[in-house]
């Protein structure tokens, strides 16, 4: 008996005193600041914040969170800052409640306002748990980056004037936090976090009014991004998702693909790497059901046709099953009508035939025929959103930008030609593969090449620029000026009745 308490003692003694010193590192762990549990969370929102895609400069995993991030805004380049611990040149010095402020309201503790490209009028909505754990991480969680960005946000006048954001912010922006709503499912309210706090999806693909703010009603209707274009991801049946399954949506926002229906080239991609491929699936499923719950708005700028590319089944239409012959006809005219062309295959500088351009920089990976590989590595051209779209933007983007994605299934690549090829050459690539694949009624010119290469259409606010403060100014100096003349008339007046 003596021998078993203790053999029981010596088993147990070893035990007690690793579970004592478990719960003493556990309170000295919680008595530094932050807990595993708590940085883990942390970097975990930071993902679905998509913190990452923003604050680290390209091919510079090594410097996360770094800043130095070029935005192409309609307003001029915004370049990310840093927001790593370092006391000097990122957030080291700043309070929770300072950081709190300026990830919900766009203002810093020197009382600097942040542009909205810092997507702060959703981020609004973070429940303090969800701040306090952001803090965390980045404070302890993130390595400090001990230099400032090579480049600095400079716009033109009066976009420079940061002071005026507070008007702004004023008329656009609130400080509700989250809430779930009378009768919302856990799901679902899951969902509406994700989507439009953290995940800012609204960001991109909501249209903006003339003071570039959300267009409430159409929420999610989607809207042109610096070139790109941000779809349609309500539920409506044919601009939107309403048409899409949910383990779709799933498989789309973690992967970056899903075949017959699109692939995350551009800005989504972005977030497919830095952000969404990171989801636990209960968050990717409540994103979805949340999704598929949006009042559907048809939008009126960026509609695919009702036909061309593929049918209702999933089917491509007929003319699939001989675009490859037709593709060989095509090369094999445009070889007789260019032969001094076709004499060095290696320089296509001037050449503008889009079926030598697809057959030289497109075949090899999506074949003659468009269908792509039969793994799907290399997709279809048939079913695409891009493809069979009425608007050509993010056909041409991908010419001009290329894909380069990592999703959680694998990386995808695909060059771009921006470097290579004209505006005359992508219209060129990108007419021959919208008449041959997709939306055979698009007519791209190499002006809107240039315009999409430039960052797309302007908005009025930026077109307006200068004038913005100018027009105001000149008002008031003609007021002053009538005024001042009302008031010298007045005075003759009264000195000739004298």
């Amino acid at each position: 008996m003596e021998t078993s308490v203790f053999s029981l003692r010596r088993r147990l003694v070893p035990g007690g005193l690793a579970l004592l010193l478990a719960m003493l590192a556990g309170q000295a762990e919680a008595a530094d600041g932050v807990s595993q549990a708590s940085l883990s969370r942390g970097e975990y929102l930071a993902r679905a914040a998509d913190c990452a895609a923003c604050h680290t400069p390209p091919d510079h995993e090594e410097d996360a969170f770094g800043g130095g991030y070029v935005i192409a805004s309609p307003l001029g380049d915004i370049v990310s800052s840093n927001i790593t611990p370092s006391e000097q040149f990122g957030i080291g010095g700043w309070s929770e409640a300072e950081f709190a402020r300026a990830v919900r309201e766009g203002v810093t503790p020197a009382g600097t306002h942040l542009y909205p490209a810092m997507p702060y009028d959703a981020y609004s909505g973070i429940t303090d748990e969800d701040m306090r754990a952001l803090y965390g991480y980045f404070m302890d969680g993130v390595a400090p980056i001990d230099r400032a960005p090579r480049r600095h946000t400079d716009l033109a006048f009066p976009f420079n004037q940061r002071w005026l954001m507070a008007a702004w912010n004023l008329l656009f922006t609130d400080d509700e936090r989250f809430a779930v709503r009378e009768g919302e499912s856990h799901v679902l309210a899951r969902g509406r976090y994700l989507v439009d706090n953290l995940a800012h999806c609204g960001t991109c693909h909501t249209p903006r009014n003339v003071f570039m703010a959300p267009e409430e009603d159409e929420y999610l209707a989607g809207a042109p991004l610096g070139g790109w274009y941000a779809p349609n991801i309500t539920a409506d049946e044919t601009n939107g998702i309403g048409g899409w399954r949910d383990q779709e949506l799933v498989d789309y926002l973690k992967n970056g693909h899903v075949t017959g229906k699109g692939v995350a080239a551009g800005p989504m991609a972005e977030a497919v790497e830095n952000s969404f491929r990171f989801l636990d699936d209960d968050d990717l499923h409540a994103m979805a059901d949340y999704l598929k719950s949006v009042p559907a708005v048809a939008g009126s700028t960026h509609t695919p046709p009702q036909e061309g590319g593929g049918d209702a089944s999933g089917e491509p239409y007929a003319f699939q099953d001989d675009s490859a012959d037709k593709t060989k006809r095509a090369v094999r005219q445009a070889r007789r009508a260019l032969p001094e062309v076709m004499a060095d295959r290696s320089d296509f500088a001037g050449m503008t035939d889009g079926a030598l351009l697809y057959e030289s920089s497109c075949a090899s990976c999506h074949q003659l025929n468009g269908a792509g590989t039969e793994d799907h590595y290399y997709p279809s051209l048939y079913h695409s959103s891009a493809t069979a779209a009425s608007s050509p933007n993010n056909l041409v983007m991908t010419v001009l930008k290329g894909i380069d994605r990592r999703g959680a299934d694998g990386e995808i690549a695909m060059p771009a030609f921006g470097r290579d090829y004209s505006d005359e050459q992508v219209a060129a690539v990108v007419n021959f593969v919208a008449d041959r694949f997709g939306n055979p009624a698009l007519d791209v010119t190499a002006q809107r090449v240039a315009t999409l290469r430039a960052g797309g259409d302007k908005p009025l606010l930026a077109t307006l620029g200068g004038w913005l403060v100018a027009i105001p100014v000149v008002a008031v100096v003609v007021l002053l000026a009538m005024v001042r003349w009302r008031r010298r008339r007045r005075r003759t007046a009264a000195l000739a009745r004298r």
